[in-house]
């Protein structure tokens, strides 16, 4: 991550904060989803189907933080635009949005888990 000064605010800081969080728990160690990038050193394309998953999961989930932090008007514009560059992606697969948010919602669950010193399981178990 940047350094927040880097940012014209903390608006515009966070939502790119908690991106990257939903990100990170993609880890095996987290909640084992297939991200951009996977331990057995499989990578998947940019603008490929799981690319465009793993970053609708980490738009989504950065929503849901944002919204829980109270800054989602900033965070909804920034997200609708991301969104749109994989509208493509959406429309061969109508599914992909409900099964990102679905994954979005337990990485958040996840984070906000681990903020409030409560056990974080994976898979939202």
């Amino acid at each position: 991550m940047p350094r927040p000064g880097t940012f014209r605010s903390g608006q515009d800081y966070y939502p790119v904060l908690f991106h990257e969080l939903t990100h990170a728990t993609s880890h095996e160690s987290r909640l084992n989803r297939k991200g951009v990038g996977s331990s057995d050193g499989e990578w998947f394309a940019f603008g490929s189907t799981p690319y465009a998953r793993e970053e609708l999961v980490a738009e989504i989930g950065a929503a849901f933080l944002a919204g829980h932090a109270g800054i989602v008007e900033q965070t909804l514009n920034n997200s609708a635009a991301y969104i749109q560059s994989w509208l493509q992606r959406l429309k061969e697969d109508p599914r992909l949005v409900v099964q990102a948010a679905t994954q979005a919602q337990k990485a958040a669950d996840f984070i906000l888990a681990r903020q409030h010193g409560e056990p974080a399981t994976k898979g939202g178990e």
